[in-house]
């Protein structure tokens, strides 16, 4: 088992990108975006320690608001403008990769994991890697409306984790899914937990990231 010794960190908003970073006190050995669900923002809890439990093992956190939740702080976002939701999530990796590390891995819950996992398949130069959480396969009890239509262009390594009681998503559903992506990619299943990751452990996490990331 990886042994995490916890690293001062800091702390500092970007405004520009309706961000937070998290930073080790010390160069960082990655950088790391991470944003929000569809009902959410990047002061979620999840969000919060999950950045804070990076910075702590020297990799720069950066959580940030998508273009719909930079425009209205209630409400879902809208399909129609889903396209400037992947742009805000471009803004945020070439701002990381400039101005922090030139490692760079996206990703998010739910809504902001899938829109960056669609970014991957769309500009793979813009990150090295992708963290999916709670990844929405399908909306609640409609499973032939698969968001996978991206999968077999995804081209960089992908972590998943996710609750093995997640509505928009179970278990073999998930497994027949992700061998569409032809990438290397692993799921991490939580045992009893649902789509909000409610039992999820940051520290667990990010040694699985550093794990699969080979950092």
């Amino acid at each position: 088992m990886m042994f995490l010794r916890h690293l001062p960190m800091i702390t500092r908003p970007i405004p520009d990108l309706h961000a937070q970073l998290h930073e080790p006190a010390n160069e960082p050995r990655a950088a790391l975006a991470l944003t929000h669900g569809a009902g959410s923002n990047m002061d979620s809890a999840l969000l919060t320690k999950l950045a804070d439990a990076f910075a702590s093992q020297g990799v720069a956190a950066l959580r940030y608001n998508l273009y719909y939740r930079r425009k209205r702080p209630h409400g879902p976002p809208f399909p129609a403008t889903s396209s400037h939701d992947r742009e805000s999530v471009a803004q945020v990796l070439t701002w990381l990769r400039t101005n922090v590390h030139p490692k760079v891995f996206g990703g998010g819950h739910s809504y902001g994991g899938r829109q960056s996992s669609m970014l991957a398949a769309e500009q793979r130069e813009l990150l090295d890697g992708l963290l999916c959480l709670s990844y929405p396969l399908h909306p609640v009890r409609k499973p032939e409306e698969l968001r996978t239509a991206h999968f077999p262009s995804i081209h960089v390594p992908t972590l998943f984790v996710h609750g093995t009681r997640d509505p928009f998503g179970l278990e073999g559903e998930m497994q027949a899914a992700l061998a569409q992506i032809p990438a290397r990619h692993r799921v991490e299943y939580l045992a009893g937990d649902g789509h909000e990751l409610k039992h999820l452990q940051p520290a667990s996490v990010v040694r699985l990231f550093l794990d699969f990331f080979g950092l």
